[in-house]
């Protein structure tokens, strides 16, 4: 890989996009629940339809490896970052089912081809020594950008008083500005190894690809669900939601890059056990929770969890043949998304019976990632995917 001298290099390029991201998609996040209930008249349907919209470009990202024969890597990242930021921007302006599904589809579009991407050259990039501490400071310094962005939306909206067409345009346009500036001034990296242009499943990646499914599926229900039980049930303000999200990204500042570091030191197996187990008893506190301190409490908890998800990656770059990362991380995104198609419009269903029913869900698709997890080896390499099952 050949590294540019001063600030301009891989990892600094890779430092920059985390803190690009949190200023458009962060802020389209935060706003979601109570701009489609305040603006569109959203139910539970319409937002479990919405969400599986959001989440069909993550299962295509398998198509990254076929647009890769046309453009490169670094190149195609920061042409989905315009794509995910301009997506963003113009979030506020159509106010209704239709126009919400056309400008998520634009932003999810950027997003997922953008992280599928990063995934890539991220484990490219990084030796396997440092990956999971470097990986950690980059979750770091995304909470930072979004405690910052946080910030700026409370801000917005309290003191300003901003109609939200305005405060999508403001966010979303800075994080566009940025992608251009970048586009500019990083020159571009090469890797050492040549990355498969075909698509590549291997079976003894098996484990793997299990893992990235129950990550996908039971995301959804953080995602889609925890976030409208907030604003549904318990009636929390654009603002309250604001203010949570900031004390989640403080907490993913403060520990990421030291959960990234625990990782190293425990491992993957480890790891994905604590998660795991901790993430049953935060869906069934989901189920049976009757105030909004506790909901709080409970989505914070769980935000915090996802920094463990890296040890999925980690465990890959141990295993895998250095050449099929690029192609990988395309059909890792799509099994990710597999449940994530259709569980958000499904449950939305079940949401209206019974919204409880659908964090027990979750809480059983914890306990299937936990089963999974006792799977990984103490020291996982190529050769040594699997403690048993292995198939070849």
């Amino acid at each position: 890989m050949r590294v540019s001298s001063g600030w301009k290099t891989p990892q600094n390029f890779l430092m920059i996009i985390s803190i690009v991201v949190p200023i458009a998609f962060s802020s389209w996040m935060a706003l979601l629940n109570n701009f489609v209930i305040e603006r569109a008249n959203f139910d539970g349907a319409d937002i479990g339809l919405l969400q599986s919209v959001r989440e069909i470009p993550g299962f295509l990202a398998f198509t990254v490896v076929f647009l890769l024969l046309f453009i490169r890597e670094q190149r195609f990242m920061l042409l989905s970052l315009a794509m995910l930021t301009l997506g963003s921007a113009i979030t506020g302006m159509f106010p209704s089912l239709i126009g919400l599904l056309l400008t998520t589809l634009l932003m999810s579009t950027g997003f997922h081809y953008f992280e599928t991407l990063k995934q890539s050259l991220s484990l490219q990039w990084l030796s396997k020594e440092e990956a999971p501490e470097v990986l950690g400071k980059f979750i770091s310094v995304g909470a930072m950008s979004s405690l910052v962005t946080y910030g700026a939306l409370w801000v917005s909206l309290e003191v300003f008083e901003l109609e939200y067409e305005w405060v999508y345009l403001l966010f979303g346009g800075v994080g566009f500005l940025l992608v251009l500036w970048m586009a500019v001034v990083f020159p571009e990296f090469k890797s050492d190894v040549p990355q498969n242009k075909k698509l590549v499943l291997r079976k003894r990646y098996w484990l793997y690809y299990a893992l990235v499914f129950m990550s996908g599926a039971r995301r959804q229900i953080f995602t889609v669900f925890a976030g409208f039980l907030m604003v549904e049930r318990f009636g929390y303000s654009v603002s309250d939601i604001t203010l949570l999200f900031l004390i989640n990204y403080l907490f993913n500042f403060l520990f990421a890059k030291r959960i990234g570091r625990f990782i190293g030191r425990v491992g993957e197996r480890k790891a994905l056990l604590f998660e795991y187990t901790g993430l049953v008893f935060v869906f069934v506190g989901y189920a049976l929770v009757d105030t909004s301190e506790w909901a709080a409490a409970l989505y914070v908890i769980d935000h915090l969890f996802f920094a463990l998800a890296l040890a999925i990656k980690t465990y890959f770059q141990k295993i895998a043949d250095p050449a099929d990362m690029a192609s990988t991380a395309g059909v890792s995104f799509t099994i990710n998304h597999i449940a994530a198609v259709f569980i958000p419009v499904s449950f939305g269903f079940i949401w209206l019976i019974s919204p409880a029913a659908v964090f027990y869900i979750g809480a059983g698709m914890a306990v299937i990632s936990l089963l999974l997890s006792l799977n990984i080896p103490a020291k996982p390499e190529e050769g040594n995917e699997v403690r048993m099952l292995s198939w070849r």
